[in-house]
Order: C-alpha cells, then sequence, then structure tokens
C-alpha cells in the first residue's frame, strides 16, 4: 500500500505553497487598504473608516498566523509525532478567530464611545474614492481566498476568504454613510462601527465553534462514510462493512478502521488478499488510510443459522434505542451466538443492552448470548 500511496496521495508540498501564496496576497492586500482607511479616517474623522481600518489589520495578521501554520503543520512526522503535525492548522485558526473577535469587541467599544461624544466627520472625494476602491478588492480578495482555500480543502484560507467578503459588505455600509455624511447632515458613523463589531464577533465565535468540533473530532461526513463502505462491500466476498471509524490528523490526513462481514469459510491467504485490496482501492478514491480492518464472519450454507439470525435481528430492532445489529454469527453445536448492536446517544446505553440481552436470551435460553455494544460513530 505504501506505493499506492506514493502515485495517488495530494502532493502536500504543493497545498503548502498555495496556502502560503495565498495568504502573502492576503496580507499585502489588507495592509495597503488598512493604511489608506487608517489615512482617510484620521483625515475624515471618521471612527467606521478607522475601525474598518483595524479590522483589515487584523486580516492581515491572521494571514500571517495561515502561514505559520501552514509551515509548522507541513513538518515531516517524527518518532514523536508519528502521525505528523497537521492539527497544528487547528490552533492557527483558533488564534486567528480569537484575533477576529478581539477586534470585534475593540470596534463596539470605540464605536459605543463614538455614540456617547459624538465628532462630525468630514468625506472628501478622494475619501469616497478610496473606499469604494476598497470595497472591489475586498469582494475579489474574499472570493479568491476562499476558492483557493476550497481547491486545497483549507479550513484556515475559506475562513479568510469568507471573512473578506463580510469586510466586503461592511466596507460598503461605510462607503453609504460616507455619502449620507457628505451630502446631508445626517451622521451613522457611529451605528454602523457597532453594527461592524457585531458582524465581526459573531464571525470570529462561528469560526471558533467550528475549530473547536475539528479538535474534538465530528461525525463522519455520510458521503464520505456512504463511499467507503460502498467501495468494501462491492469487494468479492465482502457482504457489510460495519463500524467505520475515522480519525483526523489535519487536513488530508484521516486514518480509519472498519470491520467486514466475510464469509466462514474464507482461509487467511484470502483474507490476507482482501484486506489489502481494501486498503489500497479506499485510498484510491478517498484519500483515507485504513489501519485496521477487522473481521466478522458469517453462516455459510446454514438455512438454519439464516432464519436464527434474522429473528434475532427482529427482537434487537424492537428496542427503540438499538439502530442497527450486524456481525451475526451462531454456532449450533456449542449452542452459542455473538452480534454487535448500535446504540444511539439518547439513551442509557447500559439499560439498553441489558434490555436487549434479555430479551434475545429469554428467546433463547439455551444458548450463550455474546453482545459487543457499538457506539453510532458514522453512517
Amino acid at each position: 500500500m505504501t506505493e499506492e500511496i506514493k502515485k495517488t496521495g495530494k502532493a502536500a508540498p504543493d497545498r503548502d505553497k498555495v496556502i502560503v501564496r495565498t495568504s502573502v496576497i492576503g496580507v499585502l492586500t489588507n495592509v495597503a487598504l488598512a493604511g489608506f482607511k487608517a489615512a482617510v479616517g484620521l483625515l475624515a474623522n471618521s471612527i467606521a473608516v478607522l475601525l474598518d481600518a483595524v479590522n483589515n489589520f487584523s486580516d492581515a495578521l491572521s494571514s500571517v498566523i495561515t502561514i505559520v501554520g501552514a509551515k509548522l503543520a507541513g513538518k515531516a512526522p517524527t518518532k514523536k509525532h508519528p502521525l505528523g503535525y497537521g492539527r497544528i492548522e487547528y490552533l492557527t485558526a483558533l488564534i486567528v478567530s480569537a484575533i477576529v473577535i478581539y477586534a470585534g469587541v475593540t470596534a463596539g467599544v470605540e464605536s459605543v464611545k463614538k455614540i456617547i461624544s459624538p465628532e462630525a466627520a468630514d468625506y472628501s472625494t478622494l475619501s469616497l474614492v478610496i473606499i469604494g476602491v476598497a470595497v472591489v478588492v475586498k469582494l475579489i480578495l474574499g472570493l479568491y481566498v476562499k476558492r483557493r482555500g476550497k481547491q486545497v480543502d483549507s479550513g484556515a484560507l475559506v475562513a479568510s476568504g469568507s471573512d473578506a467578503l463580510f469586510d466586503a459588505i461592511l466596507s460598503s455600509s461605510v462607503l453609504a454613510c460616507a455619502l449620507i455624511a457628505r451630502f446631508t447632515d445626517l451622521s451613522l458613523e457611529a451605528y454602523v462601527g457597532v453594527l461592524i463589531s457585531l458582524v465581526i464577533v459573531k464571525a470570529g465565535v462561528g469560526m471558533m465553534a467550528e475549530t473547536v468540533s475539528d479538535i474534538l473530532g465530528q461525525r463522519t461526513d455520510p458521503e464520505t462514510a456512504k463511499k467507503i463502505k460502498g467501495i468494501l462491500s462491492s469487494l468479492p466476498g465482502v457482504r457489510g462493512a460495519y463500524d467505520l471509524v475515522l480519525n483526523n490528523y489535519g487536513p488530508n490526513k484521516n486514518y480509519g478502521s472498519v470491520h467486514l462481514e466475510v464469509p466462514d469459510t474464507m482461509t487467511a491467504e484470502e483474507i490476507d488478499r482482501l484486506t489489502r485490496t481494501a486498503e489500497v482501492e479506499v485510498y484510491r478514491a478517498t484519500g483515507v488510510a485504513l489501519t485496521g480492518i477487522g473481521i466478522y464472519s458469517f453462516n455459510t450454507g446454514d438455512d438454519e443459522a439464516t432464519a436464527l439470525r434474522e429473528r434475532v435481528r427482529e427482537i434487537v430492532l424492537s428496542c427503540p434505542s438499538a439502530l442497527q445489529m450486524h456481525g451475526f454469527y451462531v454456532d449450533p453445536e456449542k449452542k452459542e451466538m455473538r452480534f454487535d448492536v448500535v446504540i444511539g446517544f439518547d439513551c442509557d446505553r447500559r439499560a439498553t443492552l441489558d434490555a436487549v440481552a434479555g430479551a434475545v436470551g429469554e428467546a433463547f435460553p439455551d444458548y450463550t448470548v455474546r453482545i459487543t455494544p457499538d457506539v453510532d460513530v458514522s453512517d
């Protein structure tokens, strides 16, 4: 499988180059915009424009942190960290979201101060032109960064792009306020500043919540889970794929384990060939490296076992909290049966397991019943 991974895996260095190059463009653009807006804000005595400049500076800082995170995350695996440093990107995303929240709170405080002690703004034609150009530049930058982020599966870039698009909308509101202030006596500067701060804080909290979910570990994407199980179930001899667990160690670094149900007549050599094929096929199609494949055996050539399995399945699934039964095998001579039960989260797992064991034991008092409770980790 090593050779297959070399041939089919995504080139991490290329991904890192895209992230760094895109982030550098973001840094330079935001620094330039922040400088122009700060000058306009000071000359026009506009709190809204000044806060917009501060927001651009925070965006530039976020891009710098994204670059650092990409470089650190791209380090080769070591003996101490054999699965690499990919999760560093999640830590840098947390830092970026914290910076965004801080910028939003600061903007809110300053805006409230201006509401309490208002000062009239004075915009020149050049100021209006600069703000208008800034709106267009931010819109183009946001679309570009977000598209590149999706291309290389970089959550930090996608977040930066989305933030830039938010900025374009906010800058548009600043431009509208500037036009109103220029041609009327109505000043909405401070109030728009409060609006900007709320949007910035909301965006930062959303970014942080998403990153925390990535760190904690989220439920496997249903489409990915179904695709992997479909690939495995299509292999010769495989009756079903169950208990798929995916572990993420950074963007494009996914490792998984799964159970395959195969005939009880398969030899060790046949199972060995099957599992190796499964590893390669799944990696080719999804980029997920299966590091563990367990085996369930199912009874073949025994109609009584088939009837018994269906009766047990009926009993198990009659319990509302039992979502699925699989891995069933029965030894009629030894009077033993074993199977797994997937139990939902919104219930008492112990009570559910006892209820299932009691119902099956009552229906088949002559059998020793061995039940393994499974967690509902994937579709």
